[in-house]
């Protein structure tokens, strides 16, 4: 299994998680999204995770990214 991890900018609040978790579970391979409101991060977890596909769907979610770390 892989797993990516975004730090993200613009999160404050329960909806905000909940939108990212709904806009990133929609991208194929994508098994699991976690995200810590407190340290800014998401975690995704799943197979052939697709960098490009991911980032893109935390910008349609209407967030930044400041980075990312493969893991």
């Amino acid at each position: 299994m892989d797993q990516k991890q975004y730090n993200v900018t613009g999160m404050s609040c329960e909806h905000c998680a909940a939108s990212i978790r709904e806009e990133v579970s929609e991208v194929p391979g994508v098994s699991e999204v976690v995200v810590d409101l407190v340290a800014n991060a998401v975690t995704v977890r799943g197979t052939d995770l697709e960098d490009e596909r991911l980032r893109a769907a935390i910008v349609e979610a209407g967030y930044g990214i400041a980075d990312s770390i493969a893991a």
